[in-house]
């Protein structure tokens, strides 16, 4: 039973958005922007939210090359590009809202690691930029081989490294904290620890089952439902296309003398490292073993943590001394192609979803994106 009191205050809202990552925080607050007199509440299931948010490397980036010319097999040079802008301009909303001091945000820039064995594509790299010189003035991507003794890495592993002058790196728990300010000062209401177990359409609204390990089962209703779930969003919608998929990172202690400084990736940005202050940031390795990693559980795969480490030693800090002080996971959606999935599936439900392990660039864009659709009449 519920109090009037209850009734009126707590259970009926204008918008109603499931998940509290960097997509369905920021969806609340463009709605805020959009209709700054709607009430908006946020359900994550949760006591923090649950995907990949808080869990990633902190990279705030574009994309390599040699992810670019895997893309462009799938999906075509238009569509490639237009997803790179999307990323540039989800960063910018990003430092926009938050403030890059209150993310650590730095343009460091990334690199791109060709190994030894490895060819590079140079003309494919001057046509990429020739594709983005209608958006940036200067090329995006350039060579830097002195990065690779400037950075201490194995010269006999590392053939050159690519650079993209347009990467940065972020705090991504310091990011969050100040998006959830944001949605507080605003009057966004966010419950956590609220699993959502069912809704239906009814009196041109929304009911929305909730339960919890804390109450009975709750109703609450919306004129619209944001599904901002990513990877989990099977749970709430069985027939959509998206593949859960599972990055495993680790971080080192204090390393002296590191002159590690950027976002680096290698192996078609299957693995990825950076700095964390003196210390290194590194993950990666899903492409070992694509179907144990289709998961949802937040489980490390030995034979990940052990080719992590072999990478650490050998390529990325050889002869540094340290040792691993953290290791964890989080949980990315992906879907057959790499383009996100903004739209309205029924009168009364929208999805922003399939991000593709691109959250911290994509997420305030695709939210941007799902606010518009979700408050048009």
């Amino acid at each position: 039973m519920l109090s009037i009191w209850e009734k009126e205050s707590f259970i009926q809202y204008d918008y109603i958005i499931a998940g509290s990552g960097i997509v369905g925080l920021s969806t609340a607050l463009s709605i805020k922007e959009l209709e700054p007199n709607a009430s908006v509440l946020i359900l994550e299931r949760g006591l923090l939210p649950s995907g990949a948010s808080t869990r990633n490397a902190g990279f705030a980036c574009i994309g390599t090359v040699g992810e670019k010319l895997h893309d462009i097999k799938l999906m075509g040079e238009e569509n490639v590009v237009q997803l790179m802008l999307k990323r540039w301009e989800g960063l910018q909303l990003l430092r926009k809202r938050v403030g890059d001091k209150n993310m650590d945000f730095e343009n460091l820039g990334g690199y791109e690691l060709v190994l030894q064995h490895e060819t590079f594509d140079y003309d494919a790299m001057h046509r990429l930029n020739h594709l983005l010189s209608d958006n940036f003035k200067e090329p995006v991507y350039a060579e830097d081989y002195t990065g690779i003794n400037r950075f201490g890495l194995n010269s006999s592993e590392v053939k050159t490294l690519i650079k993209n002058r347009l990467d940065g790196q972020l705090h991504s728990g310091k990011m969050l904290n100040r998006l959830i300010d944001l949605c507080q000062q605003n009057h966004i209401r966010i419950i956590t620890g609220a699993n959502i177990t069912q809704f239906e359409e009814a009196n041109n609204l929304l009911r929305v089952k909730v339960t919890s390990s804390f109450t009975s089962e709750l109703t609450f209703t919306c004129k619209q439902l944001a599904i901002c779930t990513n990877a989990f969003t099977k749970d709430l919608l069985p027939d959509v296309d998206v593949t859960p998929g599972r990055g495993q990172v680790l971080i080192t202690s204090p390393i002296e003398g590191l002159s590690l400084q950027g976002t680096f990736n290698f192996d078609e940005g299957y693995y990825y490292f950076r700095n964390f202050g003196n210390r290194i940031l590194f993950g990666g390795g899903r492409n070992l073993d694509f179907e144990k990693e289709k998961t949802t559980t937040f489980e490390l795969n030995p034979q990940i943590q052990e080719k992590l480490e072999y990478y650490l030693s050998e390529i990325i800090a050889p002869g540094k001394k340290f040792h691993i002080t953290d290791r964890w996971t989080g949980i990315m959606g992906f879907g057959k192609e790499k383009l996100p999935e903004v739209k309205r599936i029924t009168p009364h439900i929208s999805i922003g979803i399939k991000l593709n392990g691109m959250g911290v660039a994509l997420g305030s864009k695709i939210g941007h994106e799902l606010a518009g659709v979700v408050t048009i009449n």
